[in-house]
C-alpha cells in the first residue's frame, strides 16, 4: 500500500489505517481476543501500518490488545492513541447515554502517557490526540504538555480530534499539529466547509473516522437493522429505523456506482474520500478478515473526474436525515 504523510514534521503511514476500537468497544460485546490479533497481524502483513486506539476504548482492553498484537512489528508501524476523557465518569454516562466528562489537565495528560505506554507496550507514543476539547483547560496548556512529553520522548507527533479552526490555531502556535481526527464521509461533510482549509494552510493532516458512517455505507446495515444496548449506534439519532430507511438513498447512489467500477460500496466511499486530498488518511474500522481485504483493496480503486461529479451531483439531491449524535454528546464537538 502506498503511503501518505501527516503534519509538518512528516509522519509517514499508509494510505489507509485500521480503527481497532469496535475490537473491544462500542459496537457490541467485546470479539475474541486472539481472533483479534491475528486480524492485526493480517492488516500489517497486507501493508497498514497506522493504528488507532483510546484509553477510553474498553477502558483500557483496547490498548492492550493493540499493544499485544502489534508488538512483534512495533519497528513497522504506528500507533495513534488518546486522552482526555475521565474515565471514572464512564459508567454513569454509558448508563444514561452521554459522554464521560472531560479531563485535560496537565497532570491528568502526563497520568494517561505513562499508563498508555505500558499497555502499548512502547517506549514513545507515535500519535497522542486530545480526544475531545476541553474548555475547561486552556489549549495552550494542553499543547504545551504535548511539547514537554514530546522533548522528553515519550511523544512523538500531537493531534486533535473534534477540534474547531480557532483552536487548532491556538494549538498549533505552541506545538505543532501533526493530525486532525474528525468523522467525515459522504454523509457527513462538514470538515470541508473551514477546517479543511485550515489543515491545508497549516500543513496538518486529517484522519477520518467513521469514514463508512459506521457500517451503514458499507452495506452492512438497512433499515431494518437493530442495535443491542451494548452497540453505540442504539444511541445516535442517525441509525434510528426511520432514518436508516431515509438514509437509504445514499446506500443507492453507492450501489449504483460500485457496479459501474466492479467495486463495493464501501471501496467507493473510501476511495471518495482518499482522492478528496493527499494528506487524508482514513481509518475504517473491522473485526472481520474480508471486510479488511475489501477496504484495503479501496487504496487502489481509480475514481476518474466523471465519477466524482456523479457523487457530487447525486448527493446534491440527497437529504440527510438524523442528527450525528444525541444533544448530550454533540455539545462536545467542534470547539
Amino acid at each position: 500500500m502506498h503511503q501518505r504523510q501527516l503534519g509538518p514534521n512528516n509522519l509517514e503511514v499508509s494510505a489507509l489505517g485500521l480503527g481497532c476500537m469496535g475490537m473491544s468497544f462500542s459496537y457490541g460485546l467485546p470479539k475474541d481476543k486472539q481472533e483479534m490479533i491475528s486480524l492485526l497481524h493480517f492488516a500489517v502483513e497486507q501493508g497498514i501500518t497506522f493504528f488507532d486506539t483510546a484509553e477510553v476504548y474498553g477502558p483500557f482492553t483496547n490498548e492492550e490488545l493493540v499493544g499485544e498484537g502489534l508488538a512483534p512489528y512495533r519497528d513497522q508501524v504506528a500507533i495513534a492513541t488518546k486522552f482526555g476523557f475521565d474515565i471514572e465518569s464512564r459508567k454513569v454516562a454509558k448508563e444514561n447515554k452521554i459522554s464521560p466528562k472531560l479531563d485535560s489537565r496537565p497532570e491528568h495528560i502526563r497520568a494517561v502517557a505513562e499508563a498508555s505506554l505500558m499497555r502499548l507496550q512502547i517506549e514513545s507514543i507515535d500519535l497522542f490526540y486530545q480526544h475531545r476539547v476541553d474548555p475547561a483547560v486552556p489549549i495552550e496548556d494542553v499543547a504545551g504538555t504535548i511539547k514537554e512529553l514530546i522533548a522528553e520522548g515519550k511523544v512523538k507527533h500531537f493531534g486533535l480530534s473534534e477540534a474547531g479552526a480557532a483552536t487548532i490555531r491556538r494549538a498549533h502556535a505552541i506545538q505543532p499539529v501533526t493530525a486532525l481526527q474528525s468523522e467525515y464521509s459522504l454523509w457527513w461533510r462538514e470538515p470541508e466547509a473551514e477546517i479543511f482549509s485550515t489543515l491545508e494552510e497549516l500543513g496538518i493532516g486529517f484522519v477520518p473516522f467513521s469514514p463508512l458512517g459506521r457500517g451503514f455505507l458499507a452495506g452492512a446495515i438497512d433499515a431494518h437493522t437493530t442495535f443491542e444496548s451494548t452497540d453505540l449506534r442504539s444511541a445516535l439519532p442517525r441509525y434510528s429505523p426511520e432514518n436508516l430507511k431515509a438514509n437509504q438513498a445514499f446506500l443507492e447512489l453507492l450501489k449504483d456506482l460500485a457496479a459501474t467500477k466492479k467495486a463495493t460500496p464501501a471501496q467507493i466511499a473510501l476511495a471518495w474520500i482518499l482522492v478528496q486530498k493527499p494528506w487524508i488518511v482514513p481509518i475504517p474500522g473491522t473485526t472481520k478478515r474480508h471486510r479488511l481485504e475489501e477496504n484495503i483493496a479501496a487504496a487502489s480503486l481509480n475514481l476518474t473526474k466523471e465519477d466524482l461529479s456523479a457523487i457530487d451531483a447525486g448527493l446534491s439531491a440527497i437529504t440527510v436525515h438524523g442528527n450525528r449524535y444525541p444533544a448530550a454528546m454533540a455539545e462536545m464537538t467542534g470547539r
